[in-house]
């Protein structure tokens, strides 16, 4: 069953822009989660933010995020000043590179979100973008505000849609040379490179998602269902939809594109 889009705004690239929605492409929903109850009385135990000198439980409007300077010396940031930095990027995708679609090292992706578009407006300008990527092998580069962070996210053509990749950043990225080059780069055995070849052959398979599952959490729901339950009343909280203003016109998307090559933008600079 398909789930409520995680995010709504507008894919841009140029003067051609469409409004889509953002669906995390996994999902956690199977995964085990448990309470932490209290064993005397079976009441559920909730955590609270502490003062760590009174240990007093602390009011939300009270607490501030701070940056530490050094040891007891803090910089406050109040909410309007996080938002002030805030980027446009925080309602649009707007595509402003392109790179070949292998260039990317795996290691720099991080979540994986499935774009479509968000009304039959916009499909045929979605439908453009993606295909002329797919048809150049190229995947966009572009920045989002997506849990409270600007990130750099990559948008990769896949089937009917894109999937939109957020990436780490350099500074989270080990460099593999410091571990690798312990490793001695002599040449194997060569028979023994053909008995591992072999060992591969003979076990080379289709993949299957079967592959990946969890069988610890089928042992756990094992015992789970072998024990007696206690109900107890709770309450959902429904999280607010966050609409978008519809587009209070319809472009030409004949007439962006041409009026987008007429006017190209001077190319990107080249990172350092």
């Amino acid at each position: 069953m398909a789930v409520r889009p995680y995010w709504r705004g507008y894919l841009k690239l140029s003067l051609v822009n469409c409004q889509v929605t953002l669906t995390p492409a996994t999902t956690e929903g199977e995964k085990l989660r448990f309470h932490t109850l209290n064993r005397k009385t079976g009441d559920r135990i909730y955590t609270r933010y502490v003062d760590g000198v009174s240990g007093k439980t602390v009011d939300d409007d009270d607490q501030v995020k701070a940056y530490p300077k050094g040891e007891d010396d803090y910089v406050l940031l109040e909410e309007e000043e996080l938002d002030s930095v805030q980027l446009e990027s925080a309602r649009t995708i707007d595509i402003d590179s392109f790179v070949e679609a292998d260039t990317i090292e795996w290691v720099y992706y991080d979540s994986p979100y499935f774009v479509v578009p968000a009304d039959d407006v916009g499909e045929e300008a979605f439908t453009v973008i993606r295909e002329a990527m797919t048809n150049s092998d190229v995947v966009g580069i572009s920045r989002l505000v997506i849990g409270g962070r600007e990130r750099a996210v990559m948008l990769q053509p896949w089937d009917k849609g894109i999937v939109l990749w957020t990436l780490r950043y350099g500074d989270e990225v080990r460099d593999e040379d410091e571990y690798f080059r312990s490793v001695k780069g002599t040449k194997p055995d060569t028979k023994m490179l053909d008995m591992v070849g072999q060992l591969i052959e003979d076990r080379t398979v289709a993949w299957s998602d079967s592959m990946v599952k969890d069988p610890v959490q089928d042992r756990l729901l094992d015992i789970i269902k072998s024990k007696k339950s206690t109900k107890r009343k709770t309450t959902a909280k429904d999280e607010p939809e966050v609409d978008l203003e519809p587009q209070s016109n319809i472009i030409d998307l004949m007439a962006a594109l041409k009026k987008s090559l007429e006017n190209k933008a001077a190319p990107a600079k080249k990172s350092r």
